[in-house]
């Protein structure tokens, strides 16, 4: 069986953008000025190097440069998960050991995939997550999105929680995440220590709903969702709904226009960093998208917009 940590990690666990300069370089004091925003903006904890990282525009060196200024700067302030997918079991197995041993709470991993079409059997997938399971100490977060190209069945994500031993975290961002969520923590039982709504919140009232315990959103806002998720977890259901009703708008304008480059604006609008710049081949935010992005963000008066004033 799935070994759980004394207290399972819940709540707001939003993903960190990589900061960089104007030029592409790593700007390793906007990332710590980034990190301390995001704790005091309430995040519950932090996700590094996700695919809203642009890990995929990172070298091994950078990666792991960013992985040990964000823990080192965090300094046990709040648990940290680091994001170590790779195609390869040996690879992101590794990758895994040394995250935990930087001080990383928990691992997110994707199943291995790379392009359009190169993807692993169900048996192998298996044997990967398996490898990844053995190489640490620490909790397993299955990354289960659109991205990897890989469908991952229900009844085989619960076959992992119970025969895998650190396996027991579950982010879905899967069109019909509620459904499947919920699906999941039936047939899955104690085995599924986490299960986690992603995809920058667009469906969190249904995944709070269908049994959701953590959401792992874009960093611009983390006070916003948390007024949703702190309200649900205390039954205040009627709240939660008024807060993410107020929330959409912005919510929206992330996950359908701004994307990956949305946090990095609204820092820099607040002077939290220097630069939003995003590598290319990425395209930088189209000047109507930044103003409307900022003018629905200022009504809500996130702390994001302040925090460097």
């Amino acid at each position: 069986m799935t070994m759980t940590s004394p207290t399972p990690y819940r709540g707001v666990f939003p993903v960190m953008p990589t900061i960089f300069t104007e030029n592409g370089d790593l700007d390793l004091d906007g990332q710590r000025r980034c990190t301390d925003f995001m704790i005091d903006a309430g995040s519950n904890g932090l996700c590094i190097l996700a695919n809203f990282s642009e890990q995929f525009s990172l070298t091994d060196a950078e990666r792991e440069t960013v992985m040990r200024c964000v823990l080192e700067h965090v300094a046990g302030r709040v648990p940290v998960i680091v994001t170590t997918s790779h195609f390869s079991a040996r690879v992101c197995a590794e990758r895994s050991r040394a995250a935990q041993d930087a001080g990383a709470a928990m691992v997110m991993v994707m199943p291995p995939y790379h392009g359009a079409t190169l993807r692993a059997s169900e048996a192998a997938i298996y044997g990967f997550f398996r490898a990844v399971s053995e190489a640490v100490t620490i909790p397993v977060m299955i990354q289960d999105a659109p991205m990897s190209g890989t469908t991952l069945s229900v009844p085989f994500l619960a076959r992992l929680a119970h025969e895998l031993e650190h396996v027991s975290y579950f982010k879905i961002e899967v069109p019909q995440a509620a459904s499947k969520l919920r699906e999941l923590i039936r047939v899955g039982g104690d085995a599924i220590v986490g299960p986690w709504d992603g995809e920058e919140a667009i469906t969190l009232i249904a995944d709070l709903e269908a049994g959701a315990t953590g959401a792992m959103t874009g960093g611009g806002y983390p006070d916003g969702i948390r007024q949703i998720v702190d309200a649900w977890a205390a039954g205040q259901i009627e709240a939660a709904e008024d807060a993410y009703e107020r929330w959409l708008p912005l919510i929206n304008h992330e996950n359908r226009q701004g994307g990956i480059a949305t946090a990095k604006v609204l820092m820099k609008a607040g002077r939290v960093i220097a630069s939003d710049a995003v590598r290319a081949p990425l395209p930088g935010v189209a000047e109507a998208t930044r103003a409307s992005l900022l003018r629905v963000a200022k009504r809500l008066d996130p702390l994001v917009l302040r925090w460097g004033r």
